[in-house]
């Protein structure tokens, strides 16, 4: 995710990271240095973005805190209260942002703030950069994150499973794909203009009785609305 947000803002970054190699790669393609330590990017850094593992919250707060002068964290399962305890008397925001930040098409979900405080303009302004960013209270912030953070796999999935449909009835894999992924593309941007009004863009292409009514009445004895659900329990319960 650290390399879709970089290549998504696309501007000169600090980066360090255990694997030197992959530092480097993402500075040769969007710009900036590869530092040898985290404390490196957090005194030089305006804003330190925590892309790390969850667990190792405590261990990089203990390198980073002292020089940090603002950070963003986009780790799942780690409320603001525990970022406030890592980094005290520093600001902290809590953000988790979906795969296609990378194409600056990325939902991106901003936790309010805890405590009696104004939303940083200019942070987020800077996520906002990537798509669209919808402010949460903290409690919601792991729910939107089963919504559409890990909804860039699910859509692979659906797509994938349309067009292998299509290839099972001899349309070859190329054309399939290419039907189909655009038609996912074009239908999203229908959906914006029709003010996310699932139920009206339904109705346009489903006349009673035809052959879309049919295809629907299939999904929904498969199961698929019970399948998103049981998905979203599912990540939840990780937590």
């Amino acid at each position: 995710m650290s390399r879709a947000l970089a290549r998504g803002w696309n501007r000169p970054v600090l980066v360090a990271d255990p694997v030197g190699e992959r530092a480097r790669a993402l500075v040769d393609e969007v710009g900036g240095e590869a530092l040898a330590t985290n404390v490196e990017v957090a005194r030089r850094a305006d804003l330190v973005v925590l892309c790390h593992k969850p667990p190792q919250l405590a261990d990089v707060a203990l390198e980073l805190a002292p020089h940090a002068q603002a950070v963003a964290s986009i780790l799942a399962a780690t409320p603001l209260a525990a970022l406030h305890d890592a980094y005290p008397d520093r600001p902290v925001y809590r953000f988790i942002p979906s795969l296609p930040v990378e194409v600056r098409q990325g939902a991106v979900v901003q936790a309010a703030p805890l405590r009696e405080a104004a939303l940083d303009v200019e942070v987020s302004a800077l996520f906002t950069e990537l798509g669209t960013l919808v402010v949460l209270p903290d409690a919601l912030v792991d729910v939107a994150m089963g919504l559409m953070s890990c909804a860039p796999a699910y859509v692979a999935l659906v797509a994938e499973a349309q067009i292998d449909a299509g290839v099972r009835r001899g349309i070859p894999a190329a054309q399939s794909a290419e039907l189909v992924v655009q038609t996912l593309a074009g239908t999203a941007e229908l959906l914006r203009r029709r003010g996310n009004d699932t139920l009206a863009v339904r109705r346009e292409v489903a006349s009673p009785g035809g052959v879309t009514a049919r295809g629907l009445a299939a999904l929904e004895r498969g199961g698929l609305r019970a399948a998103f659900s049981d998905a979203l329990d599912a990540v939840l319960e990780t937590r």
